[in-house]
């Protein structure tokens, strides 16, 4: 059995016991710990080294690419593989940036997971066909032309939530934030899309196809 110590970060049980008992059939990890949010992860890379990071990018308490972030400051070698069910286009090219060895959508097939978490450990990078012609595209456009580009990650997420036409209780909701938070994230969205009004970013999330 591969001696891989692995830390998996999701706020679903369901998920992680799914990846959980893949990765134990598999014999690709020797031990799994578990944290359902951004904090306890940061806290168990704070405590000890890991082979391997599997980090869903929705979480309860902190974002994921945040997350991430501070992982590369605390363990630059690890490996992390980054699972979620935001499509690519959305955060895959933030999450390589920022340090990602990989990016999954959970609807990918638990084969594509397994190849993925192999490459990883072996020092290399998972990029899907998906990714690599977004990044091609990117190359080719020098930087990427999008307003959309100039969001951080947590905007970017906030953004996208407009676009599914929820509020800003809601949204606030959803993310454990305050409504006076998500609307200070609405008012530097506004500005950075050069956007009046919460229905101009509705149909700019629209238009961008980021309400998915």
């Amino acid at each position: 059995m591969n001696t891989c110590r692995c830390l998996l970060v999701d706020d679903h049980p369901i998920v992680r016991r799914g990846v959980r008992d893949l990765l134990l059939h598999e014999q690709l990890c020797s031990e799994i710990e578990e944290a359902s949010g951004g904090e306890a992860a940061l806290e168990a890379i704070r405590r000890e080294p890991w082979d391997l990071l599997l980090l869903d990018v929705a979480l309860p308490d902190k974002h994921g690419l945040e997350v991430l972030k501070e992982t590369k400051l605390l363990q630059p070698r690890l490996p992390v593989l980054m699972l979620s069910l935001y499509p690519e286009k959305e955060f895959a090219m933030r999450a390589i940036r920022a340090g990602a060895s990989g990016y999954l959508t959970k609807q990918s097939a638990p084969s594509e997971l397994l190849t993925a978490v192999r490459r990883v450990l072996q020092g290399g990078r998972y990029i899907t066909e998906a990714l690599a012609d977004q990044m091609a595209e990117a190359l080719e456009a020098g930087v990427e032309g999008a307003l959309h580009a100039r969001l951080s990650d947590r905007e970017l997420q906030v953004l996208r939530l407009f676009g599914q036409g929820k509020s800003v209780s809601v949204i606030a909701e959803e993310l454990a934030l305050s409504v006076k938070t998500v609307s200070t994230y609405r008012a530097r969205i506004l500005e950075k899309l050069s956007c009046q009004t919460t229905a101009e970013l509705i149909r700019y999330a629209i238009d961008a196809k980021l309400d998915e």
